[in-house]
């Protein structure tokens, strides 16, 4: 047993807890703005080995996080409309002035690494702020159906409620995984991945869904919510496929710089961007799924 990692996860988690009880919306937007700067400092950190990075552009963007709901969730989602072309036309520019000394591969992975880092960071307090006016009038102006929108005015589940599936169905999945997988794991799942087995990633859906169910039953009984436990537990066995997914993403790009963690921020755990690489990829289709199906 890695001592380090337990002791981690066991001073961490609760800090975590603490924070998305009593923390509002305004603090965890900071809260995200921090993370994703330092997420997006590991991830320069690992790229300037070989690519020249424009890492200024990932800094001010993760500060731009503290603004979601200053200037509301609707104007926060469509100005990603505007931004992707707007970094894209920044770095081709760099291109340009510097006469090619940024190279086309340069500003590739600056700009893999602002829309992987913090375009996925930015939906984790999207999802705290859920039930809040803003993003209530958003999503009743965007959602598929009639239906859909009355289901979710008469629920209005707020989202410091709703954040606590992609805590499980990631870090459930993690601790399931890692356990069962050291144990009976001898099928590997990929390169990406060599210390990853089948029968881990299966016994992370099975420990994420049933976190999940458990965390359904409590509300559900002490606030009345009355969520589907059929919905949750599809979401949730999907939200843990793709967070599995987005744990093999960030392993693909240590590999191909070469490196074991993107730092030592968290004994046993590695960097910010190990920590939370499933929960940031979670994020954004946990968002839909939350307005749309829940």
């Amino acid at each position: 047993m890695n001592v380090k990692r337990v002791l981690t996860g066991l001073i961490g988690f609760p800090l975590v807890l603490l924070l998305f009880i009593f923390a509002n919306k305004y603090i965890i937007d900071c809260v995200a703005a921090i993370i994703a700067m330092i997420a997006i400092h590991e991830y320069f950190k690992a790229c300037s080995k070989e690519v020249k990075n424009l890492s200024w552009i990932g800094y001010i963007l993760a500060i731009g996080i503290v603004l979601i709901h200053i200037v509301n969730t609707k104007i926060a989602l469509m100005s990603l409309a505007i931004l992707v072309p707007t970094i894209l036309l920044i770095l081709f520019l760099h291109i340009i002035i510097t006469d090619m000394k940024i190279t086309l591969k340069d500003v590739s992975f600056s700009f893999l690494g602002v829309m992987y880092v913090i375009s996925f960071i930015l939906f984790i307090p999207l999802i705290y702020g859920i039930g809040d006016k803003t993003t209530l009038s958003f999503l009743k102006e965007t959602s598929f159906a009639d239906t859909v929108v009355e289901v979710y005015q008469n629920t209005i589940i707020p989202g410091k409620y709703l954040i606590w599936y992609l805590i499980f169905t990631s870090w459930g999945s993690d601790t399931f995984a890692y356990s069962f997988g050291m144990r009976i794991g001898k099928h590997k799942f990929s390169k990406v991945s060599p210390k990853k087995s089948i029968e881990g990633c299966i016994a992370g859906v099975f420990g994420a869904v049933l976190l999940s169910m458990i965390y359904t039953i409590i509300i559900n009984i002490n606030l009345d919510f009355g969520i589907s436990y059929w919905k949750i537990g599809l979401a949730s066995a999907i939200f843990c496929i793709i967070g599995q997914i987005g744990d093999f993403a960030a392993s693909t790009i240590k590999r191909y710089f070469d490196i074991k963690d993107y730092s030592n921020l968290f004994p046993g755990h590695g960097g910010m961007l190990d920590r939370i690489d499933s929960v940031m990829f979670i994020a954004p289709f946990a968002f839909w799924m939350f307005a749309f199906i829940l």
